[in-house]
């Protein structure tokens, strides 16, 4: 069997991997959850990093008591994530100062010609060394990669392997966006579908069930030392045909149907220890008329019958308004909708201005002090994203750039 090259720190030694690797797992991740065990430069094995639960309870109990402190302006701006197009190390991180947002994606735009320029900017994000901010990128990998160099094995070969093969190429890709700095990837792609005309096809680990189930969880695993996962798009893109950058995809799949097909890689994903699981912009209309990202009833779901206790994140509202749908025209109210239905983090790739930040910031706000929003609502999403934080914030990196060599 041919793996993926990983990976690994160039003359370290075993206690100096551990320590530059130990990047503790947010809350959503099981006590039991293991990542696999992490090659050293003498060739031998370290053993796997386990979080303890009372580090995982220390890391909940530190952010319920910056968010109790917080004002409610701050606990609404806590729970943002935006984008700036540029590669300017001090235009970022004006960015992040003026808006006082919990996150930044990167996009293309932020990506300079080497790892380099990637970590000056990643590293100037990170104004408050206590509470760092969450510094995110979609990098599935093949068709959706924004670090051009990532040559890994992609879901156009590895729906058709077994799961070790996600494994080791989620791992290498982890360890990249680790030396660049980046602690959340957007990058596990839960949907599956049989179909090579669907949207989602290329970037799906899978064509049904279970085997998508086997890599998903297998590629959590990988990368989960370096990155925090994601799972997206719940509750599944590949029942709903249309691309959701463009329209509401909808499909009339009834719940029983969803728990014994789409649910199963989101299960599986959750119980490896994703840390975050996307809502998709789709339209099950037996469940609810409404997208999942704006359905309470979705949020429900997740929550209560797959366990998840991470944070909740949406897909770029922007996705919202191209659908458009009038009901959708407005960022503020999509982005007031989102939190009351239940997501944690609003995503927002055309948030680029600190004035389209400040509108969403202020809409939450006012919308909390009218009573649309309940404070306990948004009580409960700042001290998720803040415990994500505290978890995988910051530019910290799993290996020094320089340190780092392909072997394999």
């Amino acid at each position: 069997m041919t793996t993926a090259p990983r990976w690994v720190p160039r003359n370290l030694g075993r206690a100096a991997v551990l320590a530059a690797i130990a990047v503790p797992l947010a809350v959503a991740a099981p006590a039991a959850a293991a990542p696999p065990p992490v090659p050293t430069a003498q060739g031998e094995e370290a053993p796997p990093i386990r979080v303890e639960p009372a580090a995982a309870q220390d890391r909940s109990d530190a952010a319920a008591a910056l968010v109790a402190a917080m004002s409610t302006r701050e606990r609404a701006a806590a729970i943002v994530m935006a984008h700036t197009p540029t590669t300017d190390p001090g235009a970022a991180a004006d960015f992040v100062a003026q808006t006082g947002i919990a996150g930044f994606i990167l996009m293309g735009a932020n990506i300079g010609g080497d790892e380099a320029a990637v970590r000056d900017l990643t590293d100037a994000l990170t104004l408050d060394a206590a509470l760092p901010p969450l510094i995110a990128v979609d990098q599935e990998g093949g068709d959706v990669r924004r670090l051009r160099w990532d040559d890994f094995p992609a879901s156009t070969t590895l729906k058709r392997t077994d799961a070790e093969a996600a494994l080791d190429a989620f791992a290498a890709r982890g360890s990249l966006l680790g030396r660049v700095g980046i602690g959340v990837n957007f990058g596990v792609v839960a949907d599956y579908t049989d179909d090579p005309g669907s949207f989602i096809y290329r970037r799906s680990l899978g064509t049904d069930a279970a085997g998508s189930a086997e890599r998903v969880a297998a590629a959590v695993e990988g990368e989960s030392p370096f990155a925090a996962s994601t799972l997206k798009h719940f509750p599944g893109h590949g029942a709903t045909p249309g691309d959701s950058h463009r329209v509401i995809p909808a499909t009339d799949m009834s719940l029983e149907a969803w728990r014994s097909g789409e649910a199963v890689p989101f299960r599986e994903g959750v119980a490896a220890g994703a840390e975050l699981v996307m809502f998709g912009h789709l339209a099950y209309t037996a469940v609810d008329a409404a997208p999942a990202s704006l359905s309470a009833a979705w949020h429900d779901i997740l929550r209560d019958e797959l366990g998840f206790t991470g944070v909740a994140v949406t897909d770029d509202m922007a996705m919202l308004e191209a659908s458009g749908i009038p009901a959708y025209s407005d960022p503020v109210e999509n982005a007031i909708a989102a939190v009351v239905a239940g997501n944690d983090l609003v995503l927002g790739v055309a948030y680029t201005t600190p004035g389209r930040v400040t509108a969403v910031v202020d809409g939450i706000v006012q919308a909390t002090e009218s009573g649309r929003i309940a404070p306990e609502r948004l009580q409960e999403a700042a001290t998720r994203v803040t415990a994500l934080r505290l978890a995988r914030g910051g530019s910290s990196g799993a290996v020094p750039c320089g340190e780092c060599a392909p072997v394999g």
